[in-house]
């Protein structure tokens, strides 16, 4: 099995650093590394492309002119890994996540157990993760796949782990055949959902597993839920969590309802625990009228102008033609 790591990256010196030192020393090296950089200030690009000298040709640093938020980045970066024969998994994460050394293993040691145990249609992996406390990180704990068969059950914990039906773009493996049946993570989301929508949509008929085996650090700035007080951030939760629901091909009818209400639910949680409610209901307005009068453009009339490379925009072209399914 041959992995790509993709680490996006912005403004977060010391973290990008960490990351990278975490990424090297793998007790299973990494195959492929690439790294994007969303158009960071104070030289943190030329940094980067220090780091990477030692990976040498397994490495490549890409620098984006504009910042294309975290789905832009990973959308640069799944593109530019699965471009490249012969690979099997993308490993994404942000510059903010630490990867233990066995992160890496502890995944492909799970597949190995899950493809012993019948057909591989694994799609998704995710890791474990944590926070600086080593306790799980409640903003990337995923929940057990809603009505999951009690054999996907039994298989599941087979391999050691969980069957799941979303993860978070902190430490997933996507199944490089499953990238390009299905595309790219839809650049126009920004932040905040891209990664809900990008997994459940390449879990569609496939199958998903969360590692408990492979572990990794989550460095926040406080351990929280995603349902803390974002700020102005929450405009890109409403807007994208209504073009998952109206847009997106990645649920059925039925699990549209039980997220609609999971996520009214958080909602208000998250103006309970806000102390500017002005602002939220600023957001929630914006958000709601754009998430109900605009659809995400296709990731590559997003992407055409911020300076991505030539060869890996060629593959965002050919893979932006499956957004329109």
């Amino acid at each position: 099995m041959r992995v790509t790591a993709v680490l996006v990256a912005y403004n977060r010196r010391e973290l990008l650093q960490e990351s990278l030192r975490a990424l090297a020393a793998q007790s299973r090296p990494v195959d492929r590394l690439v790294v994007v950089d969303n158009a960071s200030d104070g030289g943190i690009g030329e940094e980067a492309e220090h780091l990477l000298e030692e990976w040498g040709e397994r490495a490549r640093f890409i620098q984006l002119t504009e910042n294309t938020g975290g789905a832009g980045g990973f959308a640069v970066g799944i593109a530019a890994a699965v471009a490249e024969d012969g690979i099997d998994w993308v490993w994404v994460m942000d510059d903010d996540t630490v990867p233990g050394p066995d992160a890496l293993s502890g995944a492909l040691e799970a597949h190995k157990r899950y493809r012993s145990t019948g057909q591989d249609d694994l799609a998704v992996m995710g890791s474990r993760v944590i926070w600086t406390d080593e306790q799980d990180h409640p903003m990337n704990t995923p929940k057990a796949k809603i009505r999951a068969g009690e054999r996907e059950r039994r298989r599941a914990a087979q391999a050691g782990g969980m069957e799941i039906r979303s993860i978070s773009f902190v430490s997933a493996f996507l199944r490089a055949p499953r990238v390009r049946e299905l595309g790219l993570p839809l650049a126009d989301y920004f932040l905040w959902n891209d990664d809900f929508e990008y997994s459940a949509r390449l879990l569609r008929g496939a199958r998903g597993l969360y590692v408990p085996g492979s572990v990794v650090t989550h460095k926040t700035v406080k351990r929280g839920s995603s349902d803390q007080d974002p700020g102005p951030r929450f405009f890109y939760e409403v807007r994208n969590k209504l073009w998952v629901f109206r847009c997106s091909r990645a649920l059925q009818g039925w699990e549209k309802l039980l997220y609609s209400a999971a996520t009214a639910r958080r909602w208000i949680r998250t103006f309970r625990a806000s102390e500017d409610r002005a602002q939220l209901r600023d957001c929630l307005k914006r958000g709601w009228r754009d998430g109900w009068r605009t659809s995400p453009r296709l990731t590559r009339d997003v992407l055409r102008d911020a300076g991505v490379p030539v060869d890996v925009m060629y593959e965002i072209e050919r893979l932006s033609k499956l957004d329109a399914r």
